[in-house]
């Protein structure tokens, strides 16, 4: 039991030694010399629409298999 106890104080010691010097790196310091500086915009999504708008019947429309062969095939290029 002793040599059990002394063991788990010996490692707890060590533990703690490591996460003290951990603590103490001067390259982890803040350095005074860096200046934040905001982020540019967000630019504007590109419009892959082409000018075109959203059919008016398109949110009443149900969504299915045969809907969705329909607009596929309204979109393909005509050969």
């Amino acid at each position: 039991m002793n040599k059990k106890f002394l063991l788990g104080l010996l490692t707890g010691a060590s533990l703690l030694t490591l996460s003290v010097s951990s603590c103490k790196n001067p390259d982890n310091e803040t350095n005074e010399e860096v200046v934040a500086q905001p982020l540019p915009p967000i630019p504007a999504a590109p419009d892959t629409t082409g000018g075109k708008t959203a059919p008016q019947n398109a949110a009443t429309r149900e969504i299915n298999a045969a809907n969705a062969t329909e607009d596929i095939k309204k979109m393909q290029p005509q050969m």
